[in-house]
């Protein structure tokens, strides 16, 4: 008889949960938004139970806020909330890539030009649904060579949450983070550690503000 072969197989409530997201991220759902469990259900046609599974797990990702016998809400973060997240994702990231640069290999910076290219062609498209994954794929090669896998976790949750806001309003016509993405790989080739972290912190910070402005600006007129 031959060997069982491990066959990865994609349940329900995992369909739901990645197709739930992608929405949530998009800006699809917007932020507030009540998702009711028995208009899902009818959506996806499916019964309730994979339904009310999905939005546990999204809740568990700090997407949603799950309520019993009702649904989920797209959880709506205060501007002091979105500025802890971007806080937080500046700590984490910076701490990563100052462990991460003296360990770096050939490889390591052969992939990170590779993952610029192909970031550059989505630039030139504006296909900004392309070149959000790739930036977040640019930033983990970055930091791979850490090794640092609990901090990783953590910096995946957060980055979960900011992704959010940054998918939503960042231009990929924006020079500076396209020039800041350059200067990143440059300096961790060179091994300067110093100027490396100041470029990320200044580039993040950056990125931070200009979040902040724009949902400020996008609550005020609604």
């Amino acid at each position: 008889m031959a060997p069982k072969r491990a066959v990865v197989r994609q349940s329900l409530p995992d369909v739901i949960v990645a197709d739930l997201r992608q929405r949530i991220l998009s800006g699809d759902l917007e932020e507030g938004v009540l998702i009711r469990q028995e208009l899902l259900a009818q959506e996806y046609d499916v019964s309730r139970m994979p339904v009310r599974e999905a939005l546990k797990r999204l809740d568990a990702e700090g997407l949603v806020v799950f309520q019993n016998h009702r649904g989920a809400t797209v959880t709506k973060h205060t501007l002091d909330e979105i500025a802890e997240i971007f806080d937080l994702r500046i700590q984490l990231e910076v701490a990563l890539f100052q462990h991460a640069i003296p360990k770096m290999t050939e490889q390591d910076f052969t992939e990170c030009a590779a993952l610029l290219e192909e970031m550059d062609a989505s630039y030139e498209k504006s296909d900004v649904a392309q070149w959000g994954p790739l930036n977040t794929l640019f930033h983990q090669c970055l930091y791979r060579a850490a090794g640092r896998h609990l901090t990783e976790a953590l910096l995946e949750r957060v980055t979960l949450q900011a992704s959010r806001y940054v998918g939503l309003h960042i231009d990929i016509t924006n020079h500076r983070a396209r020039s800041d993405h350059q200067s990143l790989l440059e300096f961790a080739r060179a091994r300067d550690v110093a100027s490396a972290t100041e470029m990320l912190r200044a580039h993040l910070i950056n990125t931070k503000q200009q979040v902040l402005d724009w949902v400020q600006k996008k609550r005020e007129s609604a």
